[in-house]
């Protein structure tokens, strides 16, 4: 079953230095983009990370310090790749919780603005877990009744995931095959930045979800103590999270113009 498409959508893969998302980088994207025609385009860089590979991460994906020497490094890229996704949605295997928020991790580094207000976001992992329970190797043998050749490089990665979610919706009838209803199916929880500090309450206003202030109005602490804001730009955040406190402020004083940071 093709997908019924309203705009593109972006299946991608990261490869990685590792799994902090504040701190790890891309060492290999992939980018297969599918039109509402049908029609598809495939992408696939290897990225300098600017930093070493740990050996454990190569024995994952295959990826070493010589193999990326002279790649370009991802800020070189990013608006190029910020391009190729700027009128899509986004999907990927196990992105909402990883891919997605070191995209935005490195975009931001890379002072390339990256927002998914105006983008939905499929996770095949969610799916897969919430019907199966499996790995994405598991779920390609399941699904498509193929063997996964060349599991951990984004490129074969990214093609599976695509060819998944399509089987996905061939043998369950009550998977819709709209991007809105996957979007909101592959969402487990609904947080306001991607690594879950920022949580909504049952007004879905914008609360915290860590620390001494777990459960409370983003915009009354801050208000109620200014100094908690500079302590959490300056504090080992992930750049997104920084990114809608930010935002949060400007907000609150632009509506209230004789407060002052």
């Amino acid at each position: 079953m093709d997908l019924k498409l309203n705009r593109p959508i972006c299946f991608f893969d990261l490869e990685t230095t590792g799994v902090d998302i504040s701190k790890d980088r891309i060492v290999e994207i992939a980018v297969l983009k599918v039109f509402p025609s049908g029609n598809q385009e495939s992408h696939r860089w290897l990225v300098n990370p600017e930093q070493p590979i740990p050996a454990q991460a190569s024995a994952v994906h295959g990826i070493t310090d010589d193999m990326v020497a002279d790649a370009p490094t991802f800020n070189s890229l990013s608006g190029e790749i910020s391009r190729l996704i700027a009128d899509s949605d986004l999907a990927g295997y196990n992105s909402n919780r990883f891919d997605i928020p070191l995209l935005a991790e490195e975009m931001l580094r890379a002072d390339c603005d990256f927002d998914m207000s105006n983008r939905l976001a499929i996770d095949v992992q969610n799916i897969f877990h919430k019907k199966e329970q499996r790995t994405l190797s598991a779920a390609y043998q399941f699904y498509c009744q193929q063997t996964l050749e060349n599991a951990h490089t984004a490129e074969a990665d990214t093609a599976a995931t695509y060819e998944i979610l399509k089987a996905q919706l061939d043998r369950y009838d009550d998977l819709e095959n709209d991007v809105t209803f996957l979007s909101d199916f592959t969402t487990r929880q609904k947080f306001a930045d991607f690594a879950g500090f920022l949580g909504y309450d049952k007004q879905q206003r914008i609360c915290f979800n860590f620390g001494k202030h777990k459960g409370k109005l983003v915009t009354q602490v801050l208000d109620s103590e200014p100094g908690y804001f500079s302590w959490l730009l300056n504090a080992d955040f992930p750049l997104y999270t920084k990114k809608v406190l930010t935002a949060i402020k400007l907000s609150a004083l632009n509506t209230n113009p004789n407060t002052l940071l």
